[in-house]
């Protein structure tokens, strides 16, 4: 019985440890030190979005980019003098909002200076966004503090990328906690994403197929990117809908699209190369969009809790571009 004790004590230590840097996120963790917090994000998000919506698809992919590389504690936004932040490696040369963040940064630092970090903006403002443009509500429990270091090579070597087999991606996946649906799930954003021809430009003129086509991608809508959009190998500027003809919708035809091989990225494609995620796109398709919603905000609060710090870890940054001096 002492062992049995003794495990049991070790178990719950363990379990405590585990679970110390969630435990401490917390729903409405700004109710008394700046009862406002939420709404002010909310209200700017309501003002904006609705005449910007693309920006929708930017903060939900800056919330996701953020939180792959070190956690979700904005060392995203950080700028460097020497061209070595986050932001500057090449998945994230194409980002949007950095503005608006800090907008919203000014305004909470009038009403409570100090208070609230620009990690937990990024999460609240991703999911007010998408709500605004009629996408999935989720908890976003906060009390993230804000990183101070920010390294090109980590967000290089951590940013899934669209040229990724599904190998590569579950891996990355895995190393944060997330699982397979976990994956399928948050590649669903695609449903109002925008991209560059650079991201799908190698499965259209240097894969295997007749042309240089990937042979797993729709031959119709291959040459379709490539007569319309992709006209060349090295356009970089041409905008891609990820989930053509419904991008402003928050919906399922992105997985609708994947099953007819018309998933734009590499990275989509693969989802379904596995039994189990494919199962699961089934799955998503045969069950109401509330189910998707449901599903996609369990995921996005998960990803939400990544590797957070918070008590005395980090800082709340002033500016959150810049470290507190």
């Amino acid at each position: 019985m002492a062992g049995t004790s003794s495990l049991g004590v070790v178990v719950v230590v363990v379990l405590a440890l585990i679970g110390s840097t969630q435990a401490q996120l917390q729903m409405y963790f700004y109710g008394t030190s700046c009862p406002k917090a939420e709404h002010i994000v909310k209200d700017y998000v309501k003002q904006h979005i609705p005449n910007a919506p693309s920006l929708a698809a930017a903060l939900l992919r800056m919330h996701f980019h953020d939180c792959f590389v070190r956690g979700c504690d904005a060392s995203l936004l950080l700028n460097s003098t020497t061209g070595q932040a986050e932001k500057n490696a090449t998945p994230n040369l194409s980002l949007r909002g950095f503005d608006f963040i800090d907008r919203v940064k000014s305004l909470l630092e009038a009403e409570c200076p100090g208070v609230v970090s620009c990690a937990d903006i990024i999460a609240l403002a991703a999911r007010d966004s998408v709500v605004t443009i009629g996408g999935p509500f989720w908890n976003v429990p906060t009390g993230r503090r804000d990183g101070v270091l920010s390294n090109i090579t980590e967000a290089l070597a951590n940013i899934p990328s669209a040229l990724s087999n599904f190998t590569t991606l579950l891996s990355q996946f895995n190393n944060l906690g997330l699982n397979t649906t976990d994956m399928v799930l948050l590649s669903g954003g695609h449903t109002i994403g925008i991209s560059h021809c650079p991201a799908v430009s190698p499965r259209l003129y240097n894969s295997t197929g007749p042309g240089g086509i990937d042979p797993t991608m729709d031959s119709e809508y291959a040459e379709n990117l490539k007569a319309n959009k992709c006209k060349t190998a090295s356009d970089n500027t041409t905008i891609l809908e990820m989930d053509p003809g419904s991008r402003k919708t928050f919906d399922l035809s992105y997985y609708s699209l994947l099953l007819k091989r018309r998933g734009l990225f590499q990275s989509d494609a693969a989802l379904t190369t596995d039994s189990t995620s494919l199962a699961f796109i089934n799955q998503l398709l045969s069950s109401p969009t509330q189910f998707f919603f449901d599903e996609f905000g369990k995921a996005m609060e998960k990803m939400g809790r990544i590797n957070v710090k918070t008590g005395s870890e980090g800082e709340i940054r002033k500016q959150c571009a810049l470290v507190n001096s």
